[in-house]
């Protein structure tokens, strides 16, 4: 599981004020790393992750975004560069991923393809999500295996992105132990939160509201001794000056203060939200009996936090 463009510090199991009990419950069972070396951009570290290399190697430089003729950044994986998924597929396991995909180069990423470097042409057998490198939460544009596909809902109705996503993961894995149940399974479950638009239902939000109004420079404060509680970090660390482009909290103006306060809470509800339907896809797991049998892996943070837009974007509904 990668949530995206979350920071070190923004999730409750790594210190953070965003109450993620889901996140927290497999820490509590497990184990809980501090040191994933992201490449700081969203595709080059999925695209290490997904293959088990350097991210030059397989030409992920940077996102597909950016791509040049230039080796190591032409967003063309080598078909001597095996994903994982691919190696896993030939050694008998079911595959399915889920979600954000990243890796495909900008003019392949239409319906008419080539899908060589989509999710189906790179070792797992089933797709559902998006192609590329953010989507509407409350509208997006999906994708099932290589054909597009309409929500099955509107936002009126209740839909969110997420849950979606998470659904179609729940009945994949229920499907492929109710068929194959001594065939082992591996999925990739990759939604599109945190990542921007900060679309989540409102009720997610509310539970955030007046949490912030100490503003972000109290929050670091708050976040870094809890880290130091918990041992994420060494209790001899020194909390870094906050960075010159990063206004004080202090200095923001009174009437701007509630709008930034909203965004704050805006994204925690979010977080909470998105751990909210992974714990319902553990929840899934464990009633398949499959618990004890399952590795699994929650990545909070492919690039940490997102350096897009500014102290006032709005990206709410």
């Amino acid at each position: 599981m990668l949530i995206d463009d979350v920071g070190f510090g923004a999730s409750s199991v790594f210190g953070g004020p965003c109450e993620t009990p889901n996140f927290e419950r497999l820490a509590n069972g497990g184990l809980r790393y501090n040191r994933f070396h992201t490449t700081a951009l969203c595709a080059p570290s999925r695209a290490a992750m997904l293959t088990g290399r350097n991210h030059h190697s397989v030409g992920m430089g940077g996102i597909t975004e950016v791509a040049t003729s230039a080796p190591g950044n032409n967003s063309l994986r080598p078909n001597t560069k095996a994903p994982l998924a691919e190696t896993l597929k030939l050694n008998g396991y079911s595959t399915a991923q889920f979600g954000k995909c990243h890796e495909v180069p900008v003019w392949q990423s239409s319906p008419m393809g080539p899908f060589d470097a989509w999710p189906t042409g790179s070792g797992f057998e089933y797709f559902y999500g998006f192609i590329g490198g953010e989507d509407n939460q409350w509208y997006p544009a999906l994708y099932e295996g290589t054909s597009a596909v309409e929500p099955p809902k509107t936002p009126e109705e209740g839909y969110h992105l997420t849950e979606d996503l998470d659904d179609h993961a729940i009945g994949w894995v229920r499907s492929q132990k109710a068929l194959m149940p001594d065939k082992p399974f591996f999925m990739y479950f990759a939604p599109g939160a945190t990542h921007a638009p900060h679309h989540v239902p409102k009720e997610w939000i509310d539970r955030y509201q007046g949490q912030f109004a100490h503003g972000w420079d109290r929050q670091r404060e708050l976040t870094f001794a809890r880290q130091k509680e918990l041992g994420v970090i060494p209790a001899d660390a020194g909390l870094t000056e906050r960075h010159a482009e990063i206004p004080a909290w202090d200095d923001m103006a009174e009437e701007l203060k509630p709008v930034l306060e909203r965004e704050m809470e805006i994204y925690a509800g979010l977080m909470s939200h998105t751990d909210h339907h992974v714990g319902r896809l553990l929840d899934a797991i464990e009633q398949l009996g499959v618990m004890d049998d399952t590795l699994i892996y929650v990545i909070i943070g492919d690039n940490g936090a997102s350096a897009e837009g500014t102290h006032q974007a709005r990206t709410t509904r």
